[in-house]
């Protein structure tokens, strides 16, 4: 059994998204829920969201054992980039990139 939830165009980076999502994988969720609070990162509240919503999913919907899930992946993948300009001397500009992300969670028993 697996519950799902995905959260898009998030604004954060992917690379940074993955550093915290690789500390989460294969952890039992409860324990995988307090490493994401207590880590001061953007992308650690953002993949605790989501990892909440998981749990939700599989509360509701399947019936699940909320102790016996753990995590089974973490899927941090890349979203639309939005270019943006700065000005800078002399009549140039520099372009600005905003990464997003798309972030997985998938939990099993």
């Amino acid at each position: 059994m697996e519950a799902t939830s995905i959260a898009k165009y998030v604004r954060v980076s992917p690379r940074r998204a993955q550093l915290v999502a690789r500390n989460v994988r294969g952890m039992p969720v409860e324990d995988a829920l307090n490493v994401l609070k207590f880590t001061p990162n953007k992308a650690a509240s953002l993949i605790y969201m989501v990892m909440r919503s998981a749990l939700a999913n599989a509360e509701e919907n399947n019936k699940a054992d909320v102790d016996a899930l753990k995590v089974k992946q973490v899927i941090v993948n890349e979203g639309p980039t939005w270019k943006r300009f700065m000005p800078r001397s002399q009549g140039r500009a520099n372009t600005i990139l905003k990464r997003t992300s798309h972030i997985t969670v998938i939990l099993e028993d």
